[in-house]
Formats: C-alpha cells, sequence, structure tokens
C-alpha cells in the first residue's frame, strides 16, 4: 500500500492547483498508475522555493544504488522508519516532495476472491499525498529521477482495507512537509470523514487497463458497510 492510483486531471489543472511556476510538463491521466511508470510530482526549487511540476518514475532508486531492478519494491516508504532506513533517509531530510493524485485502490480479501475499492477525498478536489524523490546516475550518464509515497498505519475505513494507507496531506501541511524542519510530525493518517470508498470493478487489476470506467462503482460488488460512499464528483 499504497500499489495502485488514479489522475484523472490533466497536468494543467494540477499545475494550476498547485500554483507551480515552471513549464508545465505533458502528462495524460491515467486511472489506473502502477509502479515503474510515470506520475506527477511537486518539487520545491532548491534556490528560490518555489513550486515545480516534474513527472518522475515511481518507485524510488536510492543515489547509492549500483542498478534500478529493485525500484518497484520501493514505491512506498513506511513513515515509521523513514527517517532510519538507508533507501529513505537522505530523501526524508532533503528531498520531501507532494504526489498529487484523485484517489488510489486497495483490494480487500472476500473469501478466496479479493473485491478491490477506490478511495477518494469527499470533496472532490485532489488527493495531496507526502512523497519522497531521488536522482540516480544511470550507466549511460543519465540522470533517472524517482519517487515513494511515504504511508502510515491505517486509521477508520481504510484498516477494514488494508493497515497501511498514503499519508494524505492538508493545504495547510504542504509547505511544512516541502520546507519544513519537523516532517515526521505530518506523518499520521487523515481523518476518516473527509474519505469516500466505493467497490469497483476486477478489471483494475489488470495493469494494462486504463480508462475512466475503472473508478466507477461496481454494480455487481457488495460491500460492507462504511465502504460504499457515493464516488465524488471531481471539484
Amino acid at each position: 500500500m499504497c500499489g495502485r492510483y488514479f489522475q484523472a486531471r490533466g497536468s494543467g489543472d494540477i499545475a494550476r492547483y498547485y500554483a507551480t511556476t515552471n513549464a508545465t510538463p505533458n502528462l495524460l491521466p491515467s486511472f489506473n498508475k502502477a509502479p515503474t511508470q510515470e506520475g506527477l510530482v511537486i518539487r520545491r526549487h532548491p534556490e528560490t522555493g518555489a513550486r515545480h511540476l516534474d513527472v518522475l518514475r515511481w518507485g524510488l532508486v536510492p543515489r547509492w544504488s549500483k542498478d534500478a531492478t529493485g525500484a518497484a519494491r520501493m514505491m512506498n516508504a513506511r513513515g515509521e522508519t523513514v527517517a532510519e532506513k538507508p533507501a529513505f533517509r537522505d530523501a526524508f531530510a532533503k528531498r520531501r516532495c507532494l504526489v498529487p493524485m484523485d484517489g488510489f485502490y486497495e483490494w480487500r480479501t472476500e473469501g478466496k476472491a479479493k473485491q478491490p475499492f477506490a478511495c477518494s477525498l469527499t470533496s472532490g478536489e485532489p488527493m495531496t499525498c507526502a512523497g519522497l524523490w531521488e536522482g540516480w546516475k544511470q550507466p549511460d550518464g543519465e540522470w533517472l529521477r524517482t519517487f515513494s509515497i511515504v504511508t502510515c498505519a491505517a486509521a477508520g475505513r481504510q484498516a477494514l482495507l488494508h493497515d497501511r494507507m498514503p499519508v494524505i496531506l492538508p493545504r495547510p501541511a504542504w509547505e511544512d512537509w516541502l520546507h519544513g524542519d519537523d516532517p515526521a510530525a505530518l506523518l499520521k493518517p487523515a481523518e476518516d470523514s473527509l474519505l469516500a470508498f466505493w467497490p469497483v470493478g476486477t478489471r483494475v487489476g489488470r495493469v494494462a487497463e486504463d480508462d475512466p470506467g475503472l473508478i466507477d462503482r461496481d454494480p455487481l460488488a457488495v460491500a460492507p458497510p462504511g465502504l460504499d460512499d457515493p464516488p465524488p464528483t471531481l471539484a
């Protein structure tokens, strides 16, 4: 967790929402973002502090890695150990970022089957997750820039799906995460009332599937109480 997410908005909408200042990259929306794929992140310029919207690859490759083969396993960084783990501690200290998404997916085991669920903000606004980024120099001399999503212990209804969840940052915490001296204080679960959960179709389990229908409620799914909210309308 978090192993799949969706970005329904275009790069221009995201750039405006986060008030980024650089030229807006052109990355198409995706409704089934998976590790090793490219995603949008908001980073701070090291000299001006201004927000930049950039395209990085999901799955962090530490600067000291010999190769990039383990990147998919570095899709998440546990908030409880991120300051000490060699793979993440430098990025946590110096290279924090915001990961915009419109929601994420999680699977709930029901007997022998796994039912996927989507989660978004009830407000319909973009979901801003805590991230880390890193640069790794490839054998050909080119730099590969990657990111990881920071997770925390799940709370509320999310705990019915999985014991972990991404750290979702409210707007007042964005600058503290990007610039602040005590980012560990922000590594906590979002308020349950801010989140909407609903069951979606099993197609989302196939990475090749990527279309707006993936986030529609599955009319055949039977969801337990608390996990069947109306899908929010994008604000």
